[in-house]
């Protein structure tokens, strides 16, 4: 056992796990570039440093100096006839070009001139003369040598191919602590005793405890858990081996038992190390499930994982840690204890995570005063971290579309509707009879939402086709919600059953813009019978299910209840909701007035928040059609293109059911 505050030991061939192994005695493969480069900046050099070329004159001009006594003697190339001297008077090198050969008479004149005239005849250099002769062989047998180079690297990939692909990250760059995990307390507090075993495992050796051997991470996508184990590494101070779950599976049989044996040897070398497989329900899914069994290699990869993980013992400081966002469909093997043994929830962000998730993400952009990250926060119910990223940076691109060098509080609103409602379609164009129908369908969503006794405040109510939808009704919770109440239920089918109601009340017709409408009421309605115990005639039972993963399953279950019984959760839920109609349509029938005019708003302006649609609800009782007018005169720019609300009337996570917005197609 390693003492507290030591490294781990170093692997046996003694260099860095992070950097690759290459064959001792070889040359690197940027040797020969690196000669080839000296070579020529040797020869530039020397071309560089030559010296200065002489002047030329002319053979006529040669003798006259000659003449002259200006020229005491000269050398003349027997080959080239190139004559090069110096003059007496300025020492001035020179050359020239004579006849060839040089005539006696011209050899004569020199001599009576008093010229020392040498002849010379270079020899060429034997290599030099051979390079044109082996320079097509050097040609041919480099070609030979790269493709046998490039065989022998394939060849080498074909025999590596049972090599683990796990990327190591050593004590030298962690990267990540717990200080850059926002959020998430109880998280990083249940999984830091796996931070403490590896720093400091003398004190559990001392009590005789043992460590889960793995930590299995479980959560929605986008909520963290790859950064949460990253950041045990960086805690820990041990090496961090990462791979996925689709790194073990190829074409070829064992090549994934290969891969997992290989991965565990490389962390046995380490000493204490922590082996980390994200997404590991692509290897880990049950064993002979589904139709015609499962798939045999990935069977033989997971009984490889399974025999690995009971090989090493508890102490040698191998730890363990899997992400998955499909905890359901591992095999129970796998998380019986001695293996994953321990799972540790990564939920959606609470209120107080959001903010200080979307603290770090705004740290580095530049945020007007009246951006408030707790209004912010309140706003995004039900968004992971990844969520608030998204949500952040499409505030700012919003902002530089605008051409604004800050960023302010109108453009999260706007990226909040991006992100929950998509975007605008501006380009739909609808005639004034399937426009007038929408704004009293959107009217009737909003009014049913704003005439119901603590309902979840209207936040907005558009007719601008938005996604997939037509128009838009949008609610905010008040506050956390982790439960429901019946009456909250019921409440939530009134509201989706308004805008059907509306178009009947006020046109005598149905339309299909109901359909996701009706689909969302059946689903409330028949979760209260099947899954809440809010029937009395079924009474406190519960015949939910969550529906088979594998084909397998799905044909050999059977229903846990009897063709009566579902002939009275059938008649249940449509008691529910036949009850919830007409509730509708008497609260509709009783404010006629109010959708009337939050129908002309939506036809006026297109957009009306939710404190402009209260207000005209409260005209239409309290108030006179001047009143009226004059609201919808005043109805701000600002509101009709999403600005933000009053602080008390933007909220925190969705409902159990997730809806957070009713849209109509």
């Amino acid at each position: 056992m390693a003492d507290q505050g030591s490294t781990p030991p170093p692997p046996p061939n003694g260099r860095n796990p992070r950097l690759p192994a290459r064959n001792d005695g070889s040359w690197p493969r940027w040797t020969a570039w690196v000669v080839v480069g000296i070579v020529a900046v040797l020869i530039l050099a020397a071309n560089l440093a030559g010296t200065p070329d002489p002047a030329a004159i002319d053979y006529a001009a040669l003798r006259t100096e000659a003449a002259e006594g200006n020229v005491e003697s000269f050398t003349y190339d027997n080959t080239t006839a190139k004559i090069t001297g110096e003059r007496v008077d300025d020492g001035e090198p020179f050359t020239s070009t004579g006849p060839s050969p040089l005539p006696e008479d011209d050899q004569a004149f020199f001599r009576d001139a008093g010229v020392d005239v040498k002849f010379e005849t270079p020899q060429t250099n034997f290599f030099v003369s051979l390079i044109p002769l082996f320079l097509p062989f050097m040609i041919v047998i480099g070609f030979f040598w790269w493709i046998a180079r490039r065989q022998q690297s394939q060849m080498g990939g074909i025999m590596s191919i049972g090599r683990n692909k796990a990327k190591t990250y050593s004590t030298e760059r962690p990267g990540t602590t717990f200080n850059d995990v926002a959020g998430y307390r109880s998280v990083k507090q249940e999984i830091t005793e796996v931070v403490d075993f590896l720093k400091h495992p003398n004190k559990f050796a001392e009590v005789g405890a043992r460590i889960p051997k793995g930590v299995l991470l479980v959560g929605p996508p986008g909520t963290g858990k790859t950064l949460i184990a990253r950041a045990v590494a960086g805690e820990a101070g041990v090496p961090f081996l990462s791979v996925t779950g689709s790194d073990f599976m190829e074409m070829f049989v064992g090549v994934g038992a290969s891969r997992v044996r290989d991965l565990f040897q490389e962390a046995r070398k380490m000493g204490r190390a922590i082996i980390f497989i994200d997404e590991i329900d692509s290897i880990g899914r049950k064993r002979g499930a589904g139709l015609g069994g499962g798939h045999d290699e990935r069977e033989q990869t997971l009984n490889q994982m399974l025999a690995e993980m009971d090989g090493f013992e508890a102490t040698e400081g191998i730890v363990m840690m899997a992400a998955t966002n499909r905890p359901d469909i591992l095999d129970p093997a796998l998380l019986r204890p001695g293996r994953f043994d321990r799972q540790v929830v990564v939920p959606l962000p609470e209120l107080e995570d959001r903010k200080e998730i979307l603290g770090v993400h705004t740290k580095h952009k530049k945020m007007d005063a009246d951006v408030d990250i707790h209004v912010i926060a309140r706003g995004t119910p039900g968004m992971s971290g990844a969520d608030l990223a998204n949500l952040v940076n499409e505030a700012a691109l919003y902002a530089v579309r605008e051409g604004e060098k800050v960023v302010h509080a109108r453009h999260f609103d706007q990226a909040r509707d991006r992100v929950i409602m998509g975007v605008k379609r501006d380009s739909l164009v609808m005639n004034e009879a399937e426009r007038e129908m929408t704004a009293y369908h959107e009217a009737g969503h909003a009014l049913m939402a704003a005439v119901q006794p603590g309902y979840d405040p209207l936040h907005k109510v558009t007719i601008i086709p938005t996604g997939m939808a037509l128009g838009v009704t949008m609610t905010l919770p008040i506050e956390d919600r982790h439960s429901m109440r019946k009456t909250q239920a019921e409440q939530m089918i009134v509201m989706a059953l308004g805008g059907r109601n509306a178009e009947e009340l006020v046109f005598d017709v149905v339309s299909s813009g109901a359909a996701n409408d009706l689909q969302q009421a059946t689903n409330i309605a028949r979760r209260m019978v099947t899954e809440w115990g809010m029937s009395d005639k079924v009474g406190p039972m519960s015949f939910s299910s969550s529906g088979p993963v594998f084909l397998g399953d799905d044909m050999m279950g059977t229903k846990d209840f009897s063709e009566e019984t579902g002939r009275v959760i059938d008649e249940e839920t449509q008691r529910i909701l036949l009850d919830m109609e007409e509730r509708c349509q008497q609260l509709m029938k009783a404010n006629r007035g109010a959708l009337d005019l939050i129908a002309r708003g939506l036809l006026e302006h297109e957009t009306l928040s939710g404190d402009e649609v209260m207000r005209l609800v409260d005209i239409s009782v309290n108030g006179t059609a001047a009143d009226a007018d004059e609201l919808l005169a005043n109805v701000e720019a600002a509101n009709t293109n999403g600005a933000p609300v009053d602080a008390a009337e933007i909220s925190a996570p969705t409902d159990p059911t997730g809806i957070a917005a009713q849209s109509d197609a």
